[in-house]
Parts: C-alpha cells; sequence; structure tokens
C-alpha cells in the first residue's frame, strides 16, 4: 500500500473489494506528521544531553538546558502515546483488507466464474439408483448415527461406528503416509486451540471471530484448520534461508460454527460443526511458491487418484478466494447421489499476506530478511471423503467395496457388508 498504493487499489478491486482510500491517507498522513515530530524531538533531547554533559564536565550551570531536556520529554512522550494509539488504529483498518490475487486469477464474483483446469477419472454409471452416505452408512449396521450425534450435542454432529469408524481412521492414516512416507512432509501433532492472536496471524479474527468456537473466558479458540496452529509454527520468527522450504502435515479435528450456512447441506455429514482433517502446510521463499502452489495441489490430487475417486480441479476467481489468498485450486470430488461435484479440499498460495500479519521471515544467503511464503491444502477433508468413498464405493445389495489403497490400513478388510 505504501509501495504502489494504485496498484494496490486496483488488485483489490478485482476482488470487489472498494478500498477506502481518503481514510488510508488521513491515517498516514497522521503517522507521517507524528512519527516526523517524534524522531525531531528524539534528535533534539539527545544534542541537549550531549551540551548537558559537556557544561557539567566545565562545572558551568546546566540548569537551563536540563529544563529544556525536561519540556521535550513532556512533549515526546505525548508524542508516543499518540503514535502508538495511531499504530493500533491503523493496524486494525488494515487487518481486514484481504490480500491481493495473483494476476493469473480470473476475475469473478462467486463459484459460477470458477475456470476448471482439469479433470480425473470418468464418474461411476450405476445399474440401481445410488443412495446418499447417509442411507448408505445406515445400511451398515448404524455405521453414520445421527440421532445419537444429536442427543449429545446437538445438530450437524455424527457418530461413527464400526466399520464406518475404522473406515474413518484408515483414510487419515492412509493420507498421512502418503504425505510423510511420499511427499516430504513432516507430520505435527498440534493443539486444538489457538490463541486470537494466532487466529489473527492466518486469516482477520476481527472479520472472521464469528466462525470460531471461542473458550469463554479464554483467549482461545477450537481451531476450524490445523493450519491455525502449524502456521504459526514461525510467527516472530527469522528462519535461516537453508531450511527452507519447511513442509508439515497434520490430522486434526476441525471446528467450525458455520456461520451464515443456515439451511445449507443440512443432511448428512458435508458441513459439520467438527469433523477430521489432514493439513498441508510449506513455508517456502518467495521465488519458490508458485511451483510449491501447484507441487501442493497434486500432493492432494494424489490421495483422490489412489483412492479412485473422480474429481475436477477449480481455480478460484478473484469474489470466491479466501480472504488470506493470493490464489486457490479447489479439489472437487464426484458424489453419485448428489450427481455433482462437491469440494473436498482448497489448496491455496497465500505468498507474504500471512507471513507479514505474523512477522514470520527468512534470511537469505547475503543476510538479508524478508518475509517467506505460505501455503497450505486440505489432503484431504477425511469426513468428505469417507462421504465419497461411501457413495462411489456402494453395491446393490448395501455393502461397500473398500479401495484397494485403504485394504492395508483396514487390516485387509476388502468389503463392509450390509448389516
Amino acid at each position: 500500500l505504501r509501495k504502489d498504493l494504485p496498484a494496490a487499489i486496483a488488485g483489490l478491486k478485482r476482488r470487489n473489494v472498494d478500498f477506502d482510500v481518503a481514510g488510508f491517507r488521513a491515517l498516514e498522513d497522521e503517522r507521517k506528521k507524528l512519527q516526523s515530530r517524534t524522531e525531531e524531538l528524539q534528535g533534539k533531547r539527545n544534542a541537549l544531553s550531549k551540551q548537558v554533559g559537556m557544561l557539567k564536565g566545565k562545572g558551568e550551570d546546566a540548569s537551563a538546558v536540563l529544563a529544556e531536556v525536561g519540556g521535550i520529554g513532556d512533549e515526546l512522550k505525548a508524542n508516543e502515546t499518540a503514535l502508538a494509539a495511531l499504530q493500533e488504529k491503523l493496524a486494525a483498518f488494515l487487518r481486514v483488507i484481504p490480500n491481493i490475487p495473483r494476476a493469473d486469477v480470473p476475475e469473478g464474483r462467486s463459484a459460477d466464474d470458477n475456470v476448471e483446469v482439469r479433470r480425473w477419472g470418468t464418474p461411476r454409471k450405476f445399474d440401481f439408483a445410488p443412495r446418499d452416505h447417509v442411507d448408505v452408512g445406515a445400511g451398515l449396521g448404524g455405521g453414520i448415527d445421527f440421532d445419537t450425534a444429536s442427543k449429545l450435542a446437538g445438530a450437524r454432529f455424527v457418530v461413527l461406528k464400526g466399520g464406518v469408524a475404522r473406515l474413518h481412521r484408515a483414510l487419515a492414516q492412509f493420507m498421512l503416509s502418503v504425505h510423510t512416507g511420499e511427499h516430504g512432509y513432516t507430520e505435527v501433532y498440534v493443539p486444538y486451540m489457538v490463541s486470537g492472536e494466532c487466529a489473527d496471524g492466518v486469516s482477520s479474527l476481527a472479520k472472521f471471530k464469528d466462525d470460531l468456537f471461542k473458550l469463554e473466558g479464554r483467549d482461545l479458540y477450537l481451531i476450524p484448520t490445523s493450519e491455525y496452529p502449524v502456521t504459526n509454527f514461525v510467527r516472530d520468527s527469522i528462519v535461516d534461508g537453508k531450511e527452507l522450504p519447511l513442509r508439515f502435515t497434520a490430522h486434526s479435528p476441525c471446528f467450525r460454527s458455520e456461520a451464515g450456512s443456515y439451511g445449507k447441506d443440512t443432511r448428512g455429514m458435508i458441513r459439520n460443526h467438527q469433523f477430521d482433517k489432514v493439513e498441508l502446510v510449506q513455508m517456502v521463499r518467495p521465488e519458490q511458491s508458485a511451483e510449491a502452489h501447484e507441487q501442493l495441489t497434486l500432493h492432494a490430487e494424489e490421495i483422490l487418484k489412489r483412492l479412485e475417486l473422480p474429481y475436477r480441479t477449480m481455480l478460484l476467481c478473484t469474489g470466491d478466494m479466501g480472504f488470506s489468498s493470493a490464489r486457490t485450486y479447489d479439489l472437487e470430488v464426484w458424489l453419485p447421489a448428489q450427481d455433482a461435484y462437491r469440494e473436498i479440499s482448497s489448496c491455496s498460495n497465500f505468498e507474504s499476506f500471512q507471513a507479514r500479519r505474523m512477522q514470520a521471515r527468512y534470511r537469505d544467503e547475503k543476510g538479508k530478511v524478508q518475509a517467506l511464503h505460505t501455503l497450505n491444502g486440505s489432503g484431504l477433508a477425511v469426513g468428505r471423503t469417507l462421504v465419497a468413498v461411501l457413495e462411489n464405493c456402494q453395491q446393490a445389495d448395501g455393502s461397500v467395496t473398500v479401495p484397494k489403497a485403504l485394504v492395508p490400513f483396514m487390516g485387509g478388510v476388502e468389503r463392509l457388508a450390509a448389516a
């Protein structure tokens, strides 16, 4: 914003954001004025302090100069207090401004304007009417139980039982195995709660706190994804450039209030308050982030390929991207019962946006310190993958064939039999 305001405004306009130019300039002008006066007073006080030392060294009277130093000190303190308050006001103004999209992101206002990049697999043709995952799960000995979940916690929760619960666990273990064993990620176990500062580092707490579950009386929020704790590994840090790229993967429950989603996907496991996810996070040099984004997306796609689930890869338009993203791919898996592709992973390049909010930097070979780039993606959302497996692998007799890639993680079980 300070280096090239017109370009920033143009970028935000592509996201359909009307930036308050007058408000920003007013805050900046006041900041410059206060900062300049503060620095001027600091310089004057230092010069007078030296003068006091010289006078005292000569045995001369320094009282007049000391009085002047005292007067400057009072004004300086008032200025520093005003500057600190203004910096907080400026920070609050800026922290609700979204990231600027990369130039190659298509313009648009909604998901209707997203661009299909590629698709893999052919949706299966059934010789019977395919059931949705709710009915498939119910037929597997009550493997998906919403009634019990509702008794425990209310709507938008689920209890999994027996073979379905085992399949859910196998999916997470399979994903972690591939990402750590073949894709070069380090597995981490993280807290399921983060502070407000951590939450604001990856997104805007002021803007999206209604989407989070907060602990009463504590500055702690249940994580909506393990991106929140994992990305904050590098908060307030200067990483040695030789250590980059950093790649982490974590399996965790995720908690979302689903504010604003009333009436959407009320049936089944598509949009719950609690669900599991295997997350992929990378921290890289700026010149590596575009390539890393393609790589991370392919890592997530590989899971779908091995599970033999048809999917398509969508490049999101400017109006459908997340707050922090500079560029995002969504992976959409085929769900036979809905006769549609539905999101199962979102893979984003945030460039330096999150790093600047978190003060996450690295030192290059020349000793220069600069903001690193962060990326993340679902590799994959475990619950939605379970939904896709149950629907795509269902049989006419109500049983479900276990994908070959999962059989070793299921103790050799190749089929979930109907009750």
